[in-house]
């Protein structure tokens, strides 16, 4: 009995820091519950891919504090329900949890609605993404799909496509237009 007991706890662990598609739940980064959620409707056809314009995050630990930052600067000074995007990609190649698939994110007027916004931690103005960056973000579009989250004709845009910002970053925004699913043209999105 005692084994089936540690068997239990250890997947439990395991679950809180590696649950869906990889992702690096919220409870495990410490993220705070949102106040409010709003429901996206699903399958959703865009991904809006962004960069934080912090600090780079190298170690876990590094990207655990940008994320836990992240979402109190969110919520505590622009009186967002949480974190406003729904995903964030840290320099560890590790995927960290935001408002998630399900719940409308905070991070393109006019567009949380309708889309999944994932942000790169840091500034790719100067600098690309790595490898295990991309591959992360790849990754977790396939598990989307697999899922149901994401449409399988689903488009990717850059963040100053729809907004007037330089967000991606000049570097990341080259990265992404190589990607089959890029949609170079969102007048119509």
């Amino acid at each position: 009995m005692k084994l089936v007991y540690i068997i239990f706890i250890l997947f439990a662990s395991w679950r809180s820091v590696r649950s869906d598609c990889g992702v690096v739940a919220k409870r495990a980064w410490g993220g705070l519950s949102p106040v409010h959620v709003e429901y996206l409707p699903r399958p959703v056809s865009l991904v809006i891919i962004q960069h934080t314009v912090t600090p780079f995050c190298e170690t876990d630990q590094q990207c655990v504090s940008i994320m836990r930052s992240l979402q109190d600067n969110h919520m505590d000074n622009l009186k967002y329900w949480d974190i406003g995007m729904n995903f964030v990609v840290g320099g560890n190649g590790k995927i960290y949890e935001g408002s998630g698939w399900l719940h409308v994110g905070a991070h393109t007027i006019g567009y949380n609605r309708k889309s999944i916004g994932i942000s790169f931690i840091g500034n790719y103005n100067n600098k690309e993404a790595s490898n295990r960056q991309l591959e992360a973000v790849r990754s977790l579009l396939s598990c989307g799909v697999r899922q149901g989250h994401l449409a399988s004709n689903y488009h990717v845009i850059g963040h100053k496509q729809v907004l007037a910002t330089e967000s991606p970053g000049r570097y990341l925004y080259n990265q992404i237009r190589r990607w089959p699913e890029w949609l170079e043209n969102a007048d119509n999105v």
